[in-house]
């Protein structure tokens, strides 16, 4: 990480300091440093508290905290000396789903002395055009998980709701960094009062979650645990400018948990100027930011790579100071909170949308920078906020979309085509095929027909059908549930087990049976001619013979067909009268 020092830096109040006693790390992540003595453990299903504490006994272990009841993972103390060794047994315990280290994170910030225009930034994402669509709704809060916010500065004071310190476990949100409060700024700060900076999202409050300490470490539970309280306080998105080079499979589920509540979760990538990975921004459901400086170019300092979502400026951003000041700040860490407070402002012009789409609509109104298309320096591109918000506010009822092939309840085999109808005003970008509520297909030109082999599958499955229009938004059809009938080759089995013949008549029993769909008709054939024709057991046929000629002979022959269409013949019998 690159890092100046900021002659003013000032340190507010005091909390309890977490300082890593060693820099040991996991393979891939070295020198990635954590909390001492502690692991972070996620049972697997079925596995009783009680019996938990014994297992964790077994090793010396005891169990202290859980980062959030939603994802289940809970923070056992282990003697730092066997701390290796107690996390690789736990790893080996098929009782256990994952057992990782409680690794910390820093801040992703690069302070820089005052010397660049004011804002530029503002002008370079189109923030004025923005504005004329929507200033930001106090109805939409925007999550700072950080170091804190001055809750006395000029142009955050007003803006602020009650939140949470994970360091001293109450509500004093002090900035005890500097670096929460220059976050919050970029993102908020109190706009067109007359004072100090313009933040991006004039009228969204802020929630201030603290996990950052004022050595500039985060502990990755106490990050999860200030993402699962976003999403259960009400917040729509979040901004983590704070990044770990250890993947975190806790820090993951509190992502899922967030997102499957409608959170936006938005993370610096890091000023690291390499493609390494760095946690949060990486993971699933995070929207990772890159840096870009005043020529749109990609910061020298930025962290890149195929994980990185969007981009935004990050060179020189005048913002709010801890104190009641303004500083110039660099790095992701002010890139990222531009992004949040985008979508905090497309969550306000249209409350109705949901997280998906927010996420579609910055992605897909971003300025193309780079190579065409996604690249790894600039994700979908920098973000535009005037364009994004334009096409929030001309978004309304999203796509409709029908499977109008084949019918719900049908039964279908083989090479089954799916036809799916959609339609919208803005236009259909691209229709996407579920099984399962696994995607299977996509495409994006009409008609929107899929071929689907069903050879391998039987009994019932669920067929849907999902519409993305040209602005983001995405319209999901009804299910259609069907059941796959295996594909049926196997003729029916067919005897003739009986003749009973009498002066002038003949009576035939015949038996009939299919492996496969079932055996639908029979037809009895004499010489070779069509004589009956049965729909139903039992199979027995009798007719007359008065017309044969005394001492004749002639030949008797079953055939039976399936719903498949197969025939099978039965063995000829020959009788004579």
């Amino acid at each position: 990480m690159v890092r100046h020092r900021l002659a003013t830096l000032l340190l507010i109040g005091t909390i309890l300091v977490l300082i890593p006693a060693t820099l040991a790390g996991q393979p891939g992540s070295p020198g990635q440093p954590y909390v001492e003595g502690e692991l972070l453990v996620a049972p697997g299903a079925g596995i009783t508290d009680q019996a938990l504490e014994q297992i964790y006994a077994a090793h010396g272990a005891r169990r202290f905290g859980v980062v959030h009841a939603g994802i289940r993972v809970h923070r056992i103390r282990v003697a730092p000396q066997h701390l290796e060794a107690v996390e690789q047994a736990l790893r080996q315990d098929r009782r256990i789903r994952f057992v990782e280290k409680n690794f910390l994170g820093r801040g992703g910030l690069t302070p820089n002395d005052p010397g660049y225009a004011y804002q530029w930034h503002l002008d370079q994402i189109s923030a004025a055009a923005g504005w004329d669509v929507s200033t930001g709704s106090s109805g939409v809060s925007i999550a700072v998980i950080d170091s804190g916010v001055d809750p006395d500065h000029p142009d955050l004071a007003g803006k602020l709701l009650p939140g949470y310190n994970f360091l001293s476990s109450n509500t004093d949100t002090h900035d005890v960094l500097g670096h929460g409060t220059a976050v919050a700024g970029t993102a908020a700060a109190a706009t067109d009062d007359g004072i100090g900076v313009a933040g991006v999202a004039w009228s969204n409050p802020i929630l201030p979650l603290v996990v950052l300490n004022a050595s500039d470490y985060a502990t990755y539970a106490d990050i999860a645990s200030a993402i699962t309280y976003a999403a259960d306080h009400g917040a729509r998105v979040a901004n983590i400018s704070i990044g770990g080079a250890s993947y975190s499979s806790t820090m993951q589920e509190a992502a899922n948990y967030a997102w499957n509540k409608g959170l936006v979760v938005v993370a610096s990538a890091m000023n690291n100027s390499s493609s390494t990975p760095y946690y949060p921004a990486a993971l699933d459901h995070v929207l990772a930011v890159a840096a870009t400086d005043q020529a749109d170019g990609l910061a020298s300092f930025s962290s890149y790579g195929t994980w990185i979502a969007l981009s935004a400026p990050g060179t020189s951003i005048y913002t709010t100071h801890n104190g009641g000041g303004y500083a110039y700040w660099q790095g992701t860490s002010f890139s990222a909170p531009q992004v949040a407070a985008l979508a905090a402002l497309v969550f306000s012009r249209n409350p109705g949308l949901t997280n998906t789409q927010v996420v579609s609509l910055l992605e897909n109104n971003a300025d193309d920078l780079g190579g065409a298309g996604f690249d790894p320096s600039f994700g979908w591109g920098r973000i535009n906020i005037g364009r994004t918000l334009q096409a929030a506010a001309s978004t309304t009822a999203p796509p409709s979309v029908t499977i109008t092939s084949p019918g719900n309840n049908s039964s279908v085999s083989g090479m089954v085509s799916v036809a799916v109808s959609a339609s919208d005003p803005a236009g259909i970008s691209r229709v996407d095929l579920y099984l399962d509520n696994v995607l299977t297909n996509s495409v994006s030109v009409s008609a929107y027909v899929f071929d689907w082999d069903t050879t391998t599958l039987t009994g019932s499955h669920a067929l849907t059908a999902q519409a993305v229009n040209t602005v983001g938004q995405m319209g999901t059809s009804s299910d259609v549930v069907v059941t796959v009938v295996p594909t049926d080759t196997t003729p029916p089995t067919v005897a003739i087990t009986g003749v009973v013949s009498t002066k002038n008549s003949l009576s035939v029993t015949t038996t009939a049976s299919d492996s496969g769909s079932g055996v639908v008709r029979l037809e009895l054939y004499v010489d070779d001619s069509l004589k009956s024709t049965g729909t139903r057991s039992p199979w027995t046929v009798k007719f007359s013979t008065r017309s044969w000629a005394s001492g004749s002979s002639h030949t008797i022959r079953a055939k039976a067909y399936d719903t498949a269409g197969n025939a099978g013949a039965s063995t000829s019998v020959t009788v004579t009268k």
